[in-house]
């Protein structure tokens, strides 16, 4: 490990000292100014092709920690493969109030409630303009809280940072906003993403993907069904999956039954089974991203072994700091060569 990822671990501990969102806000002031230098060149065995995308590792950052695309060039400088940065909304929202973010640091877990705070689309544009080149990063298009058609929310997202972000994330899973669930159903997803795939020429390049982020609350029936209307329109990909509803008996901490979405350790069986129904749904047809509960090179491993072309990290970095981005793609290198594999694309699906 790296001084600079020892001292990020450091840095993290400190910052878990905090109140969970005023952590949050230093962590991001921190890595919009910290000088950091490039990161090492990862190991080849690493490199991936993601509907498209050539990444230098599969191991990215999953949304939700830069916001508004404040912390892009310390983000890049920190080994993740590719940096997903939202969920940005057309209209800027101060989200839901506080507290509203929950550190349950026996169960290694978080639960929140945010609620689609963002400074808006022309904020998180003008930030993406100054963006470093040369780095994958995402955009995760949300819809403001009090838009009735949200499906509009998402095409004017997608047709505002045309050009600007290497590809798209359409959430419409996130449980802290009334009625986004609701566009998992057939009729209305059919509707959405029809409406994106008719934007994308108008977006600019047609070709850059575009990705769907699920929920690990819905059924296998149900994951299938959304499967086949990505296909039929032309969606790239799936991130599955998104924050949990469900309270694993297990959770120890006071904070157990704050209401939000639950991400971190305890999610894990819940985004292991959506991805394994995704997979047998998908049948090597949609590349997925596994989400949730990844903590480890070995994890990550599993969940490629289960299907997924990449990874996501986020709430695993609270605890771990960020040196474990470093060790995920250590350990998962040494994985690969363990079983006899020199891609990961080789991999994926192995363990199905």
């Amino acid at each position: 490990m790296s001084l600079y990822d020892r001292l990020g671990d450091l840095g993290a501990a400190a910052l878990r000292r905090l109140d969970p969102e005023q952590a949050h806000q230093w962590a991001i002031k921190g890595l919009a100014l910290a000088p950091l230098p490039a990161p090492p060149a990862d190991d080849p065995i690493l490199k991936t092709d993601l509907a498209g995308l050539v990444l230098p590792n599969p191991v990215g950052l999953a949304a939700g920690l830069d916001k508004n695309g404040e912390a892009l060039t310390g983000l890049s400088r920190l080994g993740f493969g590719f940096v997903e940065c939202g969920s940005v909304t057309p209209r800027p929202q101060p989200g839901n109030p506080q507290p509203r973010l929950f550190r349950l640091s026996e169960d290694r877990a978080v639960i929140n409630r945010m609620g689609f705070n963002n400074a808006g689309l022309e904020a998180f544009a003008a930030r993406l303009d100054r963006r470093p080149r040369g780095g994958v990063v995402g955009a995760n298009l949300g819809a403001n809280k009090d838009t009735e058609d949200k499906a509009a929310d998402y095409v004017a997202g997608l047709q505002r940072l045309a050009g600007r972000a290497s590809y798209f994330t359409v959430n419409i899973s996130s449980p802290n906003t009334p009625g986004l669930r609701a566009l998992q159903g057939r009729a209305q997803l059919d509707d959405l993403l029809g409406r994106i795939d008719a934007a994308r020429p108008a977006a600019g390049d047609a070709r850059v993907p575009v990705f769907l982020k699920i929920a690990p609350d819905l059924i296998a029936d149900e994951i299938g069904m959304i499967v086949e209307a990505s296909l039929a329109h032309r969606i790239d990909g799936l991130i599955v999956s998104n924050t949990t509803l469900e309270r694993p008996a297990s959770l120890r901490s006071a904070h157990a039954h704050e209401a939000g979405g639950l991400s971190g350790a305890p999610i894990r069986p819940f985004a292991e089974q959506a991805l394994r129904a995704a997979a047998e749904a998908a049948n090597g047809r949609l590349p997925l991203i596994a989400v949730g509960g990844i903590d480890s090179g070995a994890e990550a491993y599993a969940r490629i072994r289960l299907g997924a072309a990449a990874v996501q990290v986020y709430s695993a970095l609270i605890y771990e700091g960020p040196g474990l981005i470093a060790r995920i793609k250590r350990d998962l290198a040494a994985h690969l060569r363990a079983d006899g594999f020199s891609t990961v694309a080789q991999a994926v699906g192995a363990g199905r």
